[in-house]
């Protein structure tokens, strides 16, 4: 059986890109005869404090343990038959275990889903960002034998340094995220939600305004259902703040009526892979995205969901989707469906192992 290497940051279950674009195809790949093993850096423990502002001591401490047991990994590569390096292999901008996987003769496949050749730091790792050097990217692409990138803007970006590159977007898996029309609530009210993390949180709070007037002109017939890492603190606008959980994350977008993805047209927005949006949609929810990057692929405007630029299409487009129960199923089929036919695990699965096996037999010619 092909033993493969999954190289990456985190421990299972613990890193959204990781459980998307690698995660949950395993179960599957497994019963095709594949087996797995976990490379991953940060614990629990480390996690908190990593992730915490300060602790530079501790933080120290975390790369030293990090730098050890990335080494006692990558010297095992010849174990397996398969590498996959998600994002990157360390969080500095060495690309020295990228170079000793690539040196190992393993086919090593590279797979990115976010513009990383931009500087992102999180805000409690500031004073670190002198240890980032985001343009490694390019250099760990160049030493792939495949890349796999999220949507075409990440896969330009690839094939400046690499010509085998394959487009794959992250995808939902349809047999968990299931399409359950809103519940009708006993208040009347439609339900506006919006997932993410703390940092993508910002997008959101750029859209208060946004969000104020649309209180503005429905009242008490909107609630904003917010489930993230941290609160959206708004005390004028009626939210609902909920804990987000892998656990509980496709039970508590079920009450949504609408999902939102407001993003800003840059660079790193354009590298995103339109997950939010796919999520919402692959629940039959109707959505209003932002019309950056991969969401003006992903979205047939009036088709399968509604895209927005200015505060004024924002507006123009939750009002349409407030205002009509029709209109929302209407986007909401629609947009299972094409999740169901372009962006699911079923839909993906067996062309990652079309690729596998490919790799596998050219090591085998040579």
């Amino acid at each position: 059986m092909p033993r493969i290497l999954f190289v990456a940051a985190h421990r299972p279950d613990r890193s959204p890109s990781q459980r998307y674009r690698f995660e949950q195809f395993t179960q599957y790949w497994a019963s095709q005869g594949f087996t797995f093993e976990y490379a991953w850096l940060i614990g629990p423990e480390e996690d908190r404090v990593f992730y915490s502002p300060g602790h530079v001591l501790a933080k120290t401490g975390i790369f030293m343990k990090s730098w050890r047991r990335r080494a006692r990994q990558v010297a095992r590569a010849r174990e397996f038959d398969l590498v996959i390096v998600q994002r990157e292999a360390f969080m500095t901008g060495s690309t020295r275990f990228e170079r000793r996987l690539a040196a190992s003769g393993v086919p090593l496949i590279y797979d990115f889903d976010d513009a990383i050749w931009r500087m992102d730091v999180s805000d409690a790792n500031r004073n670190l960002r002198w240890l980032k050097d985001p343009a490694k990217t390019s250099r760990i692409i160049g030493l792939a034998d495949l890349v796999i990138a999220g949507n075409d803007h990440l896969g330009d970006y690839a094939r400046r340094f690499n010509d085998r590159v394959e487009v794959i977007p992250t995808v939902i898996d349809t047999d968990q995220y299931t399409a359950t029309p809103g519940a009708t609530r006993a208040d009347g009210k439609v339900v506006i939600g919006w997932t993410g993390s703390y940092t993508s949180l910002a997008h959101l709070r750029k859209e208060l305004p946004m969000l104020r007037e649309l209180h503005a002109q429905w009242g008490d017939r909107i609630l904003f259902r917010i489930i993230s890492d941290r609160d959206l603190i708004a005390p004028d606008l009626p939210i609902e703040n909920v804990r987000w959980s892998s656990a509980t994350e496709v039970r508590d977008l079920q009450d949504i009526d609408i999902g939102i993805m407001p993003l800003p047209d840059d660079e790193w927005s354009r590298g995103k892979c339109g997950f939010k949006g796919l999520q919402y949609m692959g629940m039959g929810k109707a959505v209003v995205l932002g019309r950056v990057g991969v969401n003006r692929t992903i979205v047939q405007e009036g088709v399968n969901g509604l895209l927005a630029g200015d505060q004024q299409e924002w507006l123009n487009a939750l009002g349409q989707l407030i205002a009509s129960s029709d209109l929302r199923t209407r986007l909401g089929t629609a947009a299972r469906r094409t999740v169901e036919e372009k962006y699911s695990v079923r839909a993906w699965r067996d062309r990652y192992l079309e690729l596998f096996r490919g790799l596998l037999s050219e090591r085998m010619k040579h």
